[in-house]
């Protein structure tokens, strides 16, 4: 989540499924990859600030409303939203291992959590080199159960430490699929935020969002990063990847580029800030969207790649 001003209200508790809601501005998709005659739809409202979209086996969308300290899933069979647990740990991004566990960025108490099916927490990770991370913010899992997660700063109201830095930068960090090894991998960012990888697990996608650019690297068969280029000069929130490897980058919208960074598609949000993007649904083809205090889906001619 990026660091918000102005004051969030909780508009109300129901959840409401209302009409599809029109876009401000057209779409622009230069290499037809958004169904036709699709609109951007208004799922739900009624939040504080969403986040974090994760999806599961079944194309349900789990997400976050940090600042109530919830996590949402939204059914992809019935289109409605249910509460999964009122105790999120302030959690931020959301991913699925392959054991159909929910992974956290647990930012109460900067820590990487892991959800049962039944909403029951475990810690994965509580610090690094004996200190606490900066507040853990976005996450990729790898095929191979390795997970990478940024770490930026963003100072908390609801926290009781010092709310400065409390690692020598802010970084992205490995975690081996043995859980043995919990390291940074890249470290030269100012502020890591929205990450993706490929499906093969062969390139990693990092934003950096205060010197608004976003990177890629190669991953190394230990884990480690390299290669690292300039995909777009633009950063990012949350991220996601599709099918043919286009790249989905969030703020002002949604916005879209191909493997080769080339912008192809832009997605207009009617919210002064679109935080995250996953794709959902049974065949995983509804480009699902978090943005302030409503979350989002508009059909697509691609699927999910993750």
């Amino acid at each position: 989540m990026k660091k918000r001003t102005g004051l969030l209200v909780l508009a109300g508790a129901a959840l409401i499924l209302l009409l599809p809601t029109l876009l401000p501005a057209q779409m622009v998709d230069k290499n037809s990859i958004i169904a036709k005659g699709a609109k951007l739809e208004k799922l739900s409202d009624g939040f504080s600030f969403t986040e974090g979209p994760a999806v599961d086996r079944e194309g349900n969308v789990y997400f976050t409303d940090q600042p109530n300290n919830k996590i949402f899933k939204w059914s992809a069979e019935t289109g409605k939203i249910s509460l999964f647990t009122d105790q999120a740990g302030r959690s931020n991004g959301l991913y699925f291992d392959r054991k159909g566990n929910l992974i956290a960025a647990a930012d109460m108490d900067n820590q990487l959590w892991s959800f049962d099916q039944a909403g029951k927490p475990t810690v994965l990770v509580k610090d690094y080199a004996g200190k606490l991370l900066n507040g853990p913010n976005d996450l990729w899992i790898a095929p191979s159960g390795a997970m990478y997660l940024t770490d930026p700063l963003y100072k908390r109201d609801y926290w009781t430490r010092n709310p400065e830095r409390q690692q020598n930068g802010e970084y992205v960090y490995y975690l081996s699929p043995d859980r043995s090894r919990f390291i940074p991998v890249e470290e030269s960012l100012v502020k890591p935020n929205g990450i993706i990888g490929t499906p093969d697990g062969k390139k990693l996608y990092v934003a950096d969002i205060d010197a608004n650019k976003t990177y890629v690297y190669t991953i190394n068969a230990d884990g480690s990063l390299a290669n690292k280029k300039l995909f777009a000069n633009m950063g990012s929130d949350g991220m996601t990847i599709d099918n043919q490897g286009n790249v989905y980058l969030t703020g002002k919208g949604v916005t879209v580029f191909d493997k080769e960074g080339q912008q192809i598609a832009q997605i207009p949000v009617p919210e002064n800030w679109t935080a995250n993007v996953t794709f959902g649904g049974k065949d995983r083809s509804t480009l699902f969207i978090t943005a302030m205090g409503a979350v989002y889906g508009v059909k697509m001619k691609v699927k999910g790649g993750n």
